[in-house]
């Protein structure tokens, strides 16, 4: 049937809605809800390559949109989250406050880069654009309902030098693991014990806050930011 080959970017379609109504709801001062309509996109973003390896329907333009509605969900949408934190805690001046949209531009390298990149079929050079939007996206969240983390958030520079280095860890030629399983290639023992550290680092970080009543975004960002950590570590580990 015609109308299968149409699923996976229907998919895609669907990531990008959660993308540009998670910028209105953030614009809107409701970053709750973006970031949750961030982990949708995320979920869409996952099931349209699953859709189109399940039915055989790869398309040139679904590879295309899939880049486009990434540069939204995890490129312009944890900018504006990163924009609003700041509104919301700093006094920091309107040039200062858009030092985060600098995200948006290298993730739009980032994306461009990984089309093009041959190296980054089973595994990525560089950080994912959806893992940099994640740890921006749990940020904001948390910070609504963390104080100390809103005491953090609170410094003029916090966030601006976070949206830097997660730039440049984008377009950084740090090798780092895929999350997805079962593409058929031999994975290296490296990359088994990056794995397994990640699991581990999850297990630990929801058992903590979840024991503890914290905010359950920390999880996400705690998670992500051990995912790096990891990558980098196994990087010098040559």
């Amino acid at each position: 049937m015609q109308i299968i080959k149409h699923i996976p970017n229907t998919i895609t379609c669907l990531n990008l809605l959660c993308g540009v109504g998670g910028v209105i709801l953030s614009l809107e001062g409701h970053v709750e809800t973006a970031f949750l309509l961030m982990l949708a996109a995320a979920g869409f973003d996952f099931c349209d390559g699953l859709a189109a390896r399940l039915l055989g329907a790869y398309s040139d333009i679904g590879k295309e949109l899939d880049s486009l509605a990434d540069m939204v969900s995890f490129g312009v949408l944890p900018s504006v989250l990163l924009y609003k934190t700041m509104s919301e805690f700093t006094d920091a001046p309107l040039a200062v406050r858009l030092i985060p949209a600098i995200l948006a531009a290298f993730s739009g390298l980032r994306l461009a880069k990984f089309n093009i990149d041959e190296r980054q079929h089973e595994s990525f050079i560089g950080l994912a654009t959806p893992a940099a939007a994640m740890i921006c996206g749990s940020l904001a969240y948390a910070s609504l309902h963390e104080p100390w983390l809103e005491a953090v958030v609170s410094n003029v520079w916090v966030v601006p030098a976070l949206a830097i280095v997660l730039s440049l860890l984008l377009v950084s030629e740090i090798p780092m693991f895929a999350m997805k399983m079962g593409t058929g290639k031999k994975v290296d023992t490296k990359t088994k014990v990056s794995r397994i550290a990640f699991l581990l680092a999850f297990i630990v970080s929801a058992a903590v806050v979840l024991s503890t009543g914290a905010c359950w975004t920390l999880i996400v960002l705690t998670t992500f930011l051990a995912y790096i950590i990891i990558n980098v570590a196994a990087s010098l580990c040559k």
